[in-house]
C-alpha cells in the first residue's frame, strides 16, 4: 500500500517511527534474538549466514496455520518488546508524537494500543504491482496475504485519516502533514 514510504515521510517530518517489520527482520538476522527459537521450531530455514532464510520460512508457514501460529508465538512478543522499548525511549525524550508502523494492525487488535490510526491506501492494481515486485512473492502468496487482511475499504471506514499512495508522493506527503497536525491537536493524544 505504500506504508514504508509513508513511514519514511513521517521520519523526514521529524516524527520517530517504530517499524515492526524492521524489528522482525533484526530478530531473524544473524545473531538475532529469535534465531535460536525459530531454528528449534523450523530447522530447515537456516540461512548460510547464521540467520533465518526469510523466504524459506515464509514458504514453510504460508499454508500451514499451525506453523504460522508457532512462528508468531516466537516473534510477536519480541517485536512488542522492541516497540515498548521504543515508546519508553521516546517518552523519556518527551517526544509528543510517534508513529508505529505495524502491518496487520486491525487484524491483531493493535489499534487498541494507538491514540489514532492512519490507514495507508492505494488502488488494488497498484498494490498488486508493488507486492509482486518483492523477492519471493507470487500471485498465490499475494492472494493468501489479502485473504488474511481486513479489506482496504473496511480499514478506510475505521479511521479519520487515509493516506493515499497512488496519486504521487506530494499528495501523500500533504495528507500525512494534515493528519499529523490533526492528531497533535487531539486533547490527551500527545501528552
Amino acid at each position: 500500500m505504500g506504508k514504508s514510504t509513508a513511514a519514511a515521510m513521517a521520519r523526514d517530518l521529524g516524527v520517530p517511527v517504530h517499524d515492526a517489520d524492521a524489528a522482525a527482520r533484526r530478530l531473524l538476522a544473524p545473531g538475532g534474538e529469535a534465531v535460536e527459537a525459530v531454528l528449534a521450531a523450523f530447522p530447515d530455514v537456516a540461512a548460510a549466514d547464521g540467520g533465518i532464510d526469510r523466504i524459506r520460512l515464509g514458504d514453510r508457514v504460508f499454508r500451514d496455520t499451525a506453523a504460522l501460529r508457532r512462528l508468531e508465538a516466537i516473534t510477536h512478543p519480541l517485536v512488542r518488546r522492541a516497540e515498548a522499548a521504543f515508546l519508553a525511549r521516546q517518552a523519556r525524550r518527551r517526544v509528543p508524537l510517534v508513529v508505529l508502523d505495524i502491518p496487520l494492525l486491525y487484524e491483531t487488535g493493535g489499534e487498541r494500543r494507538c491514540d489514532a490510526v492512519l490507514v495507508v491506501s492505494a488502488p488494488a492494481f497498484l498494490q498488486r504491482q508493488r507486492v509482486l515486485r518483492r523477492p519471493g512473492m507470487t500471485e498465490v502468496k499475494f492472494r493468501g496475504i489479502l485473504g488474511k487482511q481486513v479489506p482496504d475499504a473496511e480499514k478506510r471506514r475505521r479511521t479519520r485519516w487515509v493516506l493515499p499512495t497512488g496519486l504521487g508522493k506530494a499528495v501523500t506527503r500533504r495528507a500525512l502533514r494534515r493528519a499529523l497536525a490533526d492528531i497533535k491537536a487531539i486533547p490527551n493524544t500527545a501528552a
